[in-house]
């Protein structure tokens, strides 16, 4: 049953409480909140839609992991700086989520004012979803918007509890997302693949469960390759491989033949002497002579030209994981070409899932010409595995 969405509910005139995800890396410094700023930019539909219908705007989000007491690190106020220039409107940062003080403060508010409520994980009741925390949230609102889809998954104050105590429903950005995901999902152009990649093949397990019935091509990258490559027995030098995983990936293969599911391993791969963005040694070698005590960092050029071809001839595609260690620009090639590739394709439906490749896509500057960019690194995985996420469970049906 769809999920009621913001412009399903009446909010004019109202104090609208809007969940965000302005959870940016801070840690890398106030200047570079504008490199990271995604997260910020995704939400501007869902606020200005409720300013043109004279809401008051009050968000609210964590960031970082304060555990439940106030670190000055982590105050939100500069994000709101950022959130200002981005809206063009003042915005105000205030220095508590609860209390007499927001109370008053947001009473005095005119339709149309933005505020942004102080990190909620500065108060251990966020996290524990404890009532008194949630009643005290819910009472600076009339209506709750819930735009925050990366912390879909988590069973927070502020993502299911204010939702028993306000009207409630998807602000735009998640409804983007669902309807996004739920389209590849349930009912996808096909040829269909999943382009796979990142560090572990037991982050995408139920992931390549449940896609599996439903894919033409599964193209595996990254670190994940590492531990298909010694499944089919082939020399992996130094990389990492999960060996509690082999059985998996053997399965993965041995399942796909019988599903007329291709599955598409790099033919060659960048190695590296050293696991470093400046090692003593680097060469492109082919899939099974990766020397001894050396590590797999990237694909090679080949294979990305195979992975663009093979996704080239598809109509939808998800990507979740960077082809090699992208962070590092020695090995980011892979990841560039097949992005450019993706980004380039005429009538695709393209799903990219969040955390690093997200990360990796806006580096590319390729966000605008993909369908969909999720926003959410976990709670995409857990919905591309076919999980019920607490934050959108917890919304009225339509």
């Amino acid at each position: 049953m769809p999920k009621r969405a913001l412009t399903d509910l009446d909010v004019k005139g109202k104090r609208v409480l809007v969940r965000v995800d302005f959870n940016v890396p801070i840690e890398q410094g106030i200047d570079a909140i504008a490199l990271y700023d995604q997260r910020l930019r995704s939400t501007l539909p869902t606020i200005k839609y409720l300013r043109d219908q004279s809401s008051i705007v009050i968000l609210c989000s964590h960031l970082g992991r304060p555990k439940g007491e106030v670190d000055e690190t982590l105050r939100l106020a500069p994000i709101g700086d950022r959130l200002s220039q981005l809206l063009g409107c003042p915005v105000t940062s205030l220095s508590d989520c609860i209390g007499e003080k927001v109370s008053t403060h947001i009473n005095e508010r005119v339709p149309g004012d933005v505020v942004l409520l102080e990190n909620l994980r500065f108060h251990p009741g966020e996290e524990k979803n404890e009532d008194g925390f949630i009643k005290s949230l819910a009472s600076l609102a009339d209506v709750f918007i819930m735009d925050a889809f990366a912390v879909a998954h988590r069973s927070h104050a502020s993502v299911v509890g204010v939702t028993k105590h306000l009207p409630s429903a998807m602000g735009l950005l998640v409804k983007r997302e669902v309807d996004s995901m739920s389209k590849a999902l349930e009912n996808p152009d096909t040829p269909m693949a999943a382009l796979m990649g990142g560090a572990k093949v037991s982050d995408k397990i139920l992931v390549i469960e449940n896609l599996l019935d439903r894919l033409d091509h599964l193209v595996i990258g990254g670190g994940m390759a590492v531990t298909f490559l010694s499944a089919c027995r082939k020399p992996t030098g130094a990389s990492r491989v999960e060996s509690d995983r082999i059985a998996f990936a053997k399965w993965v293969m041995e399942e796909s033949g019988k599903r007329d599911t291709e599955v598409h391993l790099p033919q060659d791969l960048i190695v590296a002497s050293e696991f470093s963005a400046t090692p003593s040694r680097v060469a492109t070698v082919d899939q099974g002579e990766v020397p001894d005590n050396w590590f797999i960092m990237d694909i090679g050029p080949k294979s990305a030209q195979s992975f663009a071809k093979i996704l080239g001839q598809c109509k939808t595609i998800i990507w979740n994981g960077p082809m090699g260690v992208f962070e590092m620009d020695s090995y980011k090639q892979g990841t560039v070409t097949i992005g450019n590739t993706i980004a380039n394709m005429q009538g695709v439906t393209t799903v990219v899932g969040g955390g690093s490749t997200a990360e990796a896509v806006e580096s590319m500057g390729i966000t605008d010409k993909l369908t969909h960019v999720s926003t959410g690194g976990g709670a995409s995985l857990e919905f591309l595995e076919g999980k019920v996420l607490p934050g959108i469970d917890a919304l009225p049906d339509k």
